[in-house]
């Protein structure tokens, strides 16, 4: 056991000492990414304008003018939601304008009971909510002589509900596709991972540890720039990347913030 805690400790100090030049930057680089698909999406439904608004009008059954409505909201919500998350300013309200894209793009296009399209969404929340822990962090640190108890438990509790969440894109990878024997095993690997972060055990490296994994996994399967772009699959493909993206940017925040205070490594550093 000890030689595992001194190879583990090395290993982690080998890591720490490979991301220390780009640790400045990783929450700017998680920020993006985590608003990337959102950036994606409408600039998607831009070019799209059209096929967007006959779809929701055939086949959602939307009324005119209210097609044009629900674009409209979601575009710009999502331009403004993005840019006031990277930013940092007001990034409250950046949180809940894309919470409410997520819940309106869901029942618009009639997703609610799409299994992978639900986990994937449950693992964007957690990387908004990742967001907004990070928010209240940021404001400890500051006021550091007047804590707040109030902000202070919203912070913890935001983190642990954004841990559990993250995990679920990577729940939705296990359900799909065939399951080789390489899948099984990068499955098994991964589900520890997880296990790790939701219950904020070594959690940064294991989050980071997602983070490259998912890096690979998005790359070999949702390679959409190898598709023909006429055809029906391409945009389906680009948005599960993107959106791969993101939580992958929820997940970088965790390696930059920490799993909180609800969490085994917190409570090790209270022995």
């Amino acid at each position: 056991m000890e030689q595992v805690k001194r190879t583990t400790s090395q290993l982690e100090d080998l890591i720490a000492g490979i991301a220390a030049p780009i640790k400045p930057y990783i929450p700017i680089i998680a920020r993006f990414l985590l608003v990337v698909t959102f950036l994606e999406d409408s600039i998607r439904i831009i070019f799209q304008w059209s096929d967007q608004l006959r779809y929701l009008e055939k086949y959602r059954g939307f009324y005119w003018g209210f097609s044009h409505f629900f674009l409209a909201f979601n575009v710009l919500t999502m331009f403004i939601g993005s840019f006031m998350a990277i930013t940092k300013k007001h990034t409250q309200y950046a949180v809940i304008g894309l919470f409410c894209v997520i819940v309106s793009q869901t029942l618009g296009y009639g997703l609610l009971f799409d299994f992978k399209f639900f986990l994937r969404n449950l693992s964007l929340i957690g990387g908004l909510l990742m967001l907004l822990a990070d928010v209240l962090h940021k404001r400890q640190t500051v006021f550091a002589g007047l804590p707040s108890v109030s902000e202070i438990d919203k912070s913890t509790y935001f983190q642990l509900a954004g841990r559990i969440l993250l995990i679920f894109l990577f729940m939705s990878f296990v359900f799909a596709g065939e399951m080789t024997p390489l899948r099984i095993f990068s499955s098994i690997v991964g589900f520890i991972a997880c296990i790790m972060v939701v219950v904020g055990f070594k959690a940064k490296w294991s989050a980071l540890f997602l983070v490259l994994f998912l890096s690979i996994f998005n790359v070999i399967i949702n390679n959409w720039w190898s598709i023909h772009h006429a055809h029906p699959s391409r945009d389906f493909v680009k948005y599960d990347f993107f959106q791969t993206l993101s939580v992958m940017g929820g997940l970088m925040l965790l390696v930059s913030m920490g799993p909180g205070g609800l969490s085994v490594d917190e409570k090790k550093k209270m022995i």
